[in-house]
C-alpha cells in the first residue's frame, strides 16, 4: 500500500469516527475539557517518505482571547523528517543480493521549527468524545543534505565504502554503505515550510492524550537539492502527511 493510499484510509476513518461522536464532541461549556497547555511527541509519515518518515515535537498552549467565539492556541512544533524523491527505487546486487538505490546521491534531512494557531473547532467532554482542532503554521525549514554512500569493489576481494558517483559501474556495487557514514560531509540550504492541519485528539486518562494530525505541507529551498543524479530534482516540495501524537495536557 502506497503513502497516498495510507493517508486517505486514515483520512476516512478519522471521517467515520467524526460522523460518530460530533454529537458527544460539541458539548456544553461546562463539560468541555478547560485544559491550557499540551505536550506532545510524535512519528509522522508522508508523501515523500517511506513509512516512517520522522519525528514531531507539538506543544500548544491557550491564549487569552477568541477566535469567532472558538477557543485559540499558540501552537509550536519541531519536525525532523527525511525527504526522498519520488522516483528513488531500491535495487538488489546480483551476488550478494544486498539492497541499494542506484542513482541516489544524497539524502535529505529536514528541521522544521513552525509557529502558528491552533483553532478549537468541536471540543469534547472531560471523559469522552473527539476534539477536533484545526491548524495553520509557518517555520524556517534547515536542509541537510548528506551523501549517500555504497560499498564498491575496487579489485577483486577489495570492497571500499565511497560516495556514490554516476561515473561507478553497477555491477561492481556490493550494497548501500552505512547510514551514519557522511555527516561530516553534510552541507546546508535553508528554506521556508508552510502547513495546514487537522488535529484529532483522544484522551485514555483525564491529562493523558493521543491522536492524529493529517495535514498538508509545503516547502521551499533557496535552491534545488540534488537527491537522485541527473533527475527532476526540486526546489519546493509539496506532501500529504499523518502524525500520530501522544503527551499529556494541563
Amino acid at each position: 500500500m502506497t503513502t497516498v493510499s495510507r493517508v486517505l484510509q486514515i483520512v476516512s476513518i478519522m471521517g467515520l469516527l467524526l460522523t460518530a461522536c460530533s454529537a458527544q464532541a460539541q458539548t456544553a461549556d461546562t463539560d468541555e475539557d478547560k485544559y491550557t497547555t499540551v505536550t506532545t511527541y510524535g512519528v509522522t509519515t508522508n508523501t515523500n517518505s517511506g513509512i516512517l518518515g520522522g519525528f514531531v515535537f507539538r506543544h500548544s498552549k491557550a491564549l487569552p482571547t477568541l477566535f469567532q467565539g472558538k477557543r485559540q492556541f499558540r501552537y509550536f512544533a519541531v519536525e525532523l523528517v527525511n525527504v526522498k524523491h519520488p522516483k528513488e527505487v531500491q535495487s538488489q546486487t546480483p551476488y550478494s543480493g544486498a539492497r541499494y538505490v542506484y542513482n541516489k546521491q544524497n539524502y535529505l534531512f529536514v528541521v522544521r521549527p513552525q509557529y502558528g494557531r491552533e483553532i478549537s473547532l468541536f471540543t469534547r467532554t472531560a471523559d469522552e468524545g473527539i476534539a477536533i482542532n484545526g491548524i495553520l503554521a509557518v517555520g524556517p525549514s534547515l536542509g541537510i543534505i548528506k551523501p549517500y554512500y555504497v560499498q564498491y569493489t575496487t579489485r577483486p576481494g577489495v570492497v571500499d565504502t565511497r560516495p556514490f558517483d554516476p561515473s561507478l559501474q553497477p555491477e561492481l556495487i556490493v550494497g548501500a554503505g552505512s547510514f551514519f557514514q557522511g555527516f561530516d560531509k553534510s552541507k546546508l540550504t535553508l528554506g521556508l515550510n508552510f502547513k495546514a492541519a487537522v488535529a484529532f485528539e483522544l484522551s485514555a486518562f483525564r491529562n493523558n492524550m493521543t491522536g492524529l494530525e493529517i495535514g498538508f505541507l509545503a516547502e521551499a529551498f533557496s535552491k534545488q537539492v540534488i537527491i537522485m543524479n541527473d533527475t527532476n530534482n526540486r526546489s519546493v516540495y509539496t506532501s500529504g502527511f499523518v502524525t500520530l501524537f501522544f503527551g499529556n495536557k494541563k
